[in-house]
């Protein structure tokens, strides 16, 4: 899709001030595609090709209605969005290469869709909090099919290949996935309480199990990220609400009561009864690491990367954003990524202080939080519309349709 082609927004006729049904389904959509995993073990076992058909379908299905919804192409002008496609660009031209097999172009393909359907939905971002029920109401539908594995299977759900954590029985979902889903859902609500968005009752029926579900998969980097994203944003609160104050008060109470009486429970919950090597290691992602950035590169690979591949290096997972966009884009991929970021994160500093602002602040300080031990930011993935849904509460009020 020719980005010359399109349409700004701001140029063109508001047609309506609701959001179609088919934009929150074509965000269900992309959400699902975002799912597909392989190393949980199923109730009924689900074939990689199975996964693959599903995930790849949902994609091609929110693109389809995205187009739809927007068959005139109109989209909001988004700093965020253009170094995202020009990292798509990246991706394309060092996957051409087929270092990492034809598979790298197939990825390409993939991106090009979720990017393009992330344009098109830009139509309807208009500083509400629309896309974020959106999120939230999806991955509270996720986490009940993790809850529903838990019930109908506790074996399959807390598996020993996973140390006793929670992972999805019924949807095969990894324990850091469902401690992601259920820290970014739970910060969310809290903070659309906050602002008076969600009355007190339903926001504990999504919290509390969100909550519980995070416990139980023994995420760190879920856990810390909601944390820091949290305190962030209602620092961002602190001039202009106090119950925003009262609120930040108690967090700090409550954390610091937690610290010393709850010490020895909380030691044993982060360390997850890893040796003090292990840990040290964070899991052995430290060493995998180490060998990644002392592997011999040429000068284009160090640029460009090797292209899209599935975030591993010998065999491991590399867990890590930017190693990952190093080892995949190369140095020009980690600039574009950073620069995206530091554009997100600027235009939520120039914003004046507000919920959807708290809301965006704790979305992107959760993911830059993550992506020191979670990749994901180079490839279609989560975090992508996390920054999206932070993207559509930061747009100017100038620029509304």
């Amino acid at each position: 899709m020719a980005l010359a082609r399109l349409t700004p927004l701001h140029h063109a006729p508001a047609t309506t001030q609701s959001t179609p049904r088919a934009v929150a389904v074509a965000w269900v959509l992309l959400i699902l595609n975002t799912l597909g995993s392989t190393g949980a073990q199923t109730i009924i076992p689900l074939p990689r090709s199975v996964i693959q058909l599903v995930t790849m379908g949902a994609l091609v299905i929110a693109f389809t209605l995205a187009l739809v919804v927007n068959i005139q192409l109109r989209i909001r002008p988004s700093a965020y969005l253009l170094l995202l496609t020009l990292l798509l660009v990246v991706s394309i031209l060092s996957s051409a290469h087929l270092e990492s097999g034809f598979g790298a172009l197939f990825r390409c393909f993939r991106l090009s869709l979720f990017i393009g359907t992330l344009w098109l939905l830009t139509r309807w971002w208009n500083g509400s909090t629309n896309f974020v029920r959106f999120h939230i109401k999806a991955y509270s539908a996720v986490l009940v099919t993790v809850a529903i594995g838990l019930v109908i299977a506790p074996g399959k759900a807390m598996p020993d290949i996973y140390g006793g954590r929670l992972s999805g029985a019924v949807w095969p979902l990894t324990p850091p996935q469902i401690g992601q889903y259920a820290a970014v859902i739970s910060g969310l609500t809290l903070l659309l309480w906050l602002g008076k968005r969600v009355d007190r009752r339903s926001a504990l029926l999504i919290v509390i199990p969100a909550l519980g579900l995070l416990l139980l998969t023994h995420t760190r980097t879920a856990t810390l990220g909601l944390i820091v994203g949290l305190l962030v944003a209602l620092i961002s609160l602190w001039l202009t609400s106090s119950r925003a104050r009262s609120v930040f008060t108690w967090f700090i109470v409550v954390a610091v009561f937690a610290a010393i009486a709850l010490a020895s429970l909380l030691q044993a919950w982060f360390l997850r009864g890893q040796s003090e090597d292990n840990f040290s290691t964070l899991t052995g992602r430290a060493k995998v690491w180490d060998a990644l950035l002392n592997a011999p590169r040429s000068v284009s690979e160090n640029l460009f990367g090797i292209g899209l591949g599935d975030k591993s290096y010998a065999g491991l997972p590399i867990d890590n954003s930017w190693l990952a966009v190093f080892h995949e884009q190369g140095l020009v991929g980690c600039a574009l990524v950073a620069a995206f970021l530091l554009a997100l994160a600027a235009a939520a500093a120039l914003k004046p202080p507000s919920l959807e602002r708290a809301c965006a602040i704790f979305l992107i300080v959760y993911c830059i939080s993550a992506s020191y031990t979670e990749a994901g930011l180079g490839d279609a993935s989560p975090y992508l519309l996390h920054l999206f849904v932070a993207g559509s509460l930061l747009v100017p009020k100038e620029a509304r349709a």
